[in-house]
């Protein structure tokens, strides 16, 4: 019988040759998920011999992965800002870089407030949750024009206990009649360049949605109706975030600034790329 540890080897054995980055890593999580271990019980039974059972769901996994399915859609969930979300097709995979417009919000949202934080193209719903998980007082909507989608963002928001406090709007942020009750308003919209989505990794380009990546010709379709919308609709002083692309923070800040927002500033992600901009409707 190979043992945890053999299995191991050759899951990263298969990773690498497939081009995939952080096969050592990559193995571990899926083998961790089809022997139903911790990574602790995982290193402790690394000598002995893998169930038949288990390694037949590792090989499933293995093979999936190696489609190039994201990882988080062979494992079924991801981790997100310390929160557990289901990932699937439905939606964008939460990813790391997105937590930097989690903190840029938080910092505009004080720990007692009562607020109504709304998510435009909520996706899986985890912006909004990580906020609300973070503002015990503030409620959330999240706006979301694709039903499949929706449907995870509801599905989310409820394992995470926030149903109460949360809900989801269908349709899309043009509908949305609410704009003026939200004291924060935040967007990751999709801004990757029609003629870009053909060289993106496979595991993006052909598993996310592509509603949620073309941002149009320049990438800044949603940006320009978003900002036109809360420009007449947002109640001054409420807050705007946005998730922008590497190479966006120059124009959006400039949309927002012939827009009359007042406030300004952006944030980098730890990989130094910026990756949010934020900025106040400003008072009458």
């Amino acid at each position: 019988m190979r043992t945890y540890q053999d299995w191991l080897r050759y899951g990263i054995r298969q990773l690498r040759d497939a081009g995939i980055e952080d096969a050592a890593l990559e193995s571990r999580l899926l083998l961790m998920a089809a022997a139903d271990l911790s990574r602790t019980e995982l290193i402790s039974a690394e000598p002995d011999g893998m169930p038949e059972a288990a390694a037949a769901r590792f090989e499933r996994m293995l093979r999936e992965r190696l489609t190039r399915r994201p990882l988080q859609h062979v494992l079924g969930a991801t981790e997100f800002y310390g929160l557990d979300f289901v990932s699937d097709a439905r939606a964008l995979v939460p990813r790391p870089d997105s937590e930097t417009v989690v903190e840029a919000a938080l910092n505009l949202l004080p720990p007692d407030t009562s607020t109504l934080v709304a998510d435009l193209g909520t996706g899986s719903g985890c912006l909004l949750a990580a906020i609300l998980a973070k503002r015990s007082a503030a409620r959330g909507i999240g706006v979301e024009a694709s039903p499949a989608a929706a449907s995870l963002a509801l599905e989310n928001l409820d394992r995470l206990g926030l149903a109460s406090r949360a809900t989801v709007f269908e349709g899309s942020w043009t509908d949305w009649a609410d704009w003026g009750q939200a004291g924060l308003v935040i967007s990751n919209p999709p801004y990757i360049a029609s003629a870009e989505i053909a060289a993106l990794a496979p595991e993006v380009r052909d598993y996310d949605p592509s509603s949620a990546l073309d941002g149009g010709a320049d990438g800044l379709v949603a940006y320009r109706e978003i900002v036109d919308f809360a420009a007449r609709l947002m109640a001054p002083g409420a807050w705007l975030v946005f998730e922008i692309g590497y190479d966006q923070k120059e124009t959006v800040s400039g949309l927002l600034e012939a827009a009359d927002f007042t406030g300004i500033g952006s944030a980098r992600d730890l990989g130094g790329n910026d990756r949010a901009v934020w900025a106040q409707k400003r008072e009458s």
